[in-house]
């Protein structure tokens, strides 16, 4: 029987799905309905030393919409917690008390001075919490005072401060990337020497959702006025999928224990995130638009593939998809494609033929009765076509056999795929000679 347990770093919970630090987990109220409706673990809103935060008044997010009017994205403005830090402990201590078989982590953004960090380390530690993630992300509001992403894109901040506390708790140490930099390999690599058990990524990207043209305003728009934010949501997964695969196949981190975060919306995003490597996810804006319920179709969705692919346990196949994560120019250009259009599954919009003809290499024909067809002589195996139609599975893509003669270049498929990291043809293996 398969089982969702996890053991993170020591830190052990029923499953891999965690609520991340964020609105939802702002009190003992929300904590509580989400472990009554079963996630595995929280990590509770972040908490500071100062006692002047305030959040606005007014709209705090802006969305990015699809055109089913279906949540891609948020941008929210919304400081650190703006409760009292001794009310926050006492709730997190009540939590952990009766939920004792989850996973709960405390946020903590303080500035850069070490007796800040000793100072609230030890009122966390009294609360019997399993852990802390340093917040060194959030890109907004707190980074203009020298805290989040302030300290996130400086490696040698993170080493420091990482370092402190490592030396002033007992508590495991998680370190949240921020993912406002150009070389996420860089503040692991930081994280890491500076005694990280372990990485959470990624934080909100720095972004401006709209802007409302008849105010002539960012949004959301406070008294006529608006500021950047941070996005979140399924918008950012593939951006944070990349920076969690770098971390993964990074020679100096490989092994460093990784928190995913970034848009997981269901069970398969989830999946995703395990196969390059991370040990658990943490969610915040699929619970935001659905609700804390939403865990019960993560949960079974999750442990339903896990059957049917024969795995026990989340660690058989964590990190599986990694060695398949490359660079360009390793890639095996004597593997040869061509798009393939099913007419009876067909319904004849014409999307393929249109993406094709006017923004790539003119390779579909439509005939008589509007029936598209791949011209090979054309088709340079960019996919395009599959992307755009609307019918899945109507345009696959056939590989070419070994021998084979691709009509495009009159050249024969080579055989040896398996061996094109030392293929003589290869640029990488040339300019290794």
């Amino acid at each position: 029987m398969a089982t969702l347990q996890t053991d993170f770093i020591g830190i052990r919970s029923p499953n891999p799905f965690w609520l991340a630090s964020a609105p939802p987990t702002d009190k003992e109220y929300n904590v509580r309905r989400a472990f009554e409706a079963g996630w595995g673990g929280v990590v509770w809103k972040t908490l500071g030393l100062d006692p002047h935060v305030v959040n606005v008044n007014g709209p705090r997010y802006g969305v990015v919409y699809g055109a089913d009017r279906r949540v891609l994205a948020l941008n929210n403005i919304e400081l650190i917690t703006d409760r009292p830090l001794q009310t926050n402990l006492d709730e997190i201590k009540a939590v952990k008390r009766d939920w004792p078989d989850r996973a709960m982590i405390v946020s903590l953004m303080v500035p850069c001075e070490e007796q800040c960090w000793k100072d609230i380390l030890a009122q966390v530690e009294e609360t019997g919490a399993d852990g802390i993630e340093l917040n060194f992300g959030c890109p907004h509001g707190m980074s203009e005072r020298g805290m989040g992403s302030a300290v996130g894109q400086v490696p040698e901040y993170i080493e420091m401060v990482t370092r402190w506390c490592k030396a002033a708790t007992r508590m495991p140490v998680i370190v949240k990337l921020t993912p406002n930099v150009t070389d996420i390999r860089r503040p692991a690599r930081a994280a890491l020497a500076g005694g990280a058990d372990a990485v959470s990524l990624i934080n909100t990207v720095n972004s401006i959702t709209s802007v409302d043209l008849d105010l002539m305003a960012p949004e959301p728009t406070i008294d006529g006025k608006g500021s950047h934010g941070g996005l979140c949501g399924p918008a950012v997964r593939p951006i944070a999928l990349n920076m969690v695969a770098e971390i993964a196949r990074d020679a100096e981190t490989a092994g460093l224990p990784v928190s995913g975060i970034g848009g997981v919306t269901t069970w398969r995003d989830a999946a995703e995130f395990i196969a390059l490597g991370a040990g658990n996810v943490q969610v915040c804006t699929a619970a935001m638009t659905y609700g804390f319920r939403i865990v019960e179709e993560l949960k079974a969705g999750l442990l339903r593939y896990m059957e049917g692919k024969g795995h026990d346990r989340i660690e058989d196949f964590r990190g599986r998809a990694v060695p398949n994560v490359t660079d360009w120019q390793y890639l095996n250009l004597n593997y040869v494609t061509k798009a393939r259009i099913d007419q009876d599954a067909c319904i004849k919009c014409g999307r393929c033929y249109a993406a094709c003809e006017d923004t790539s290499h003119q390779a579909i024909a439509m005939t008589e009765g509007r029936v598209f067809e791949v011209i090979d002589e054309e088709c340079v195996a960019c996919n395009l076509c599959v992307n755009v139609c609307p019918v899945e599975n109507c345009i696959t893509m056939e590989r070419l056999p070994a021998g084979a003669v691709d009509p495009r270049t009159g050249r024969s498929v080579q055989a040896d795929y398996a061996n094109w990291t030392t293929h003589p043809n290869n640029p990488a293996a040339k300019a290794a000679e």
